[in-house]
């Protein structure tokens, strides 16, 4: 059974920072793109970084030059630093997996349960 959980949530003020973690737990053969989304009240799921098993990042324009998206393949972990924090940041951060079980050997989509990220002005 696969498992991402995240770690890292909190309330900070305006302008402050925070570090989510996400690690990746199970019978795992093979991870593709991770990434992070978030979700605020009244709104919909949206992207907030991606990357890929090679590195490659892309980030929601609302984010760039603020936060930066890592990845330690050898602990199946993801990471989101985030500067520079602003109220409208705040939001239930989400880790998304795309990967491959031992069990299915096909690619699927996993999601964690879910971060509470609140920025007070």
């Amino acid at each position: 059974q696969v498992q991402l959980v995240e770690s890292g949530g909190g309330l900070v003020q305006a302008g402050g920072s925070l570090r989510l973690s996400c690690e990746v737990s199970g019978s795992i053969f093979s991870i593709n793109a991770m990434g992070w989304y978030r979700q605020a009240p009244g709104k919909q799921r949206e992207l907030v970084a991606r990357i890929t098993s090679g590195g490659s990042t892309n980030y929601a324009d609302s984010v760039k030059g603020r936060f930066t998206i890592s990845r330690d393949n050898a602990k199946n972990s993801v990471y989101l630093q985030m500067n520079s924090l602003k109220p409208e940041d705040t939001a239930v951060y989400y880790c998304n997996a795309d990967l491959m079980t031992l069990a299915t050997m096909g690619w699927e989509d996993y999601w964690g349960q879910g971060t509470q990220v609140t920025v007070s002005s």
